[in-house]
């Protein structure tokens, strides 16, 4: 049987490793289709296993966390970040050169 595409998007974001983060339209590209970013967002808003689904992990495609974070807004988006070692630059983006994922399980760039 075939996955929904929240199951699919879900089981891309558990393959993100700590300390690395994709955006919502890599995101989008490995579930199927480059135009789901808005439907990745949904996915992770509706996480239905926050702290094993680690939406924190993804960001825009500035490396920027959001207001709309479900688990306590863009300043705990920041802290889940920070504690997993991400580096953000002073416009308080993610440092995408240093922890954008590949996309390959367990490994960084």
């Amino acid at each position: 049987m075939e996955r929904s595409v929240f199951e699919r998007i879900y089981a891309i974001v558990r393959q993100i490793p700590p300390g690395k983060v994709a955006t919502y339209g890599m995101v989008a590209v490995m579930a199927g289709d480059p135009h789901w970013a808005r439907v990745v967002g949904y996915a992770l808003h509706s996480n239905p296993e926050p702290g094993v689904i680690p939406c924190h992990r993804v960001v825009n495609r500035f490396g920027g966390t959001t207001p709309a974070f479900a688990f306590g807004g863009a300043e705990r988006h920041r802290a889940l970040l920070e504690a997993e070692g991400v580096a953000f630059d002073a416009d308080g983006c993610v440092d995408l050169e240093r922890h954008l994922w590949n996309g390959l399980p367990g490994e960084a760039l």
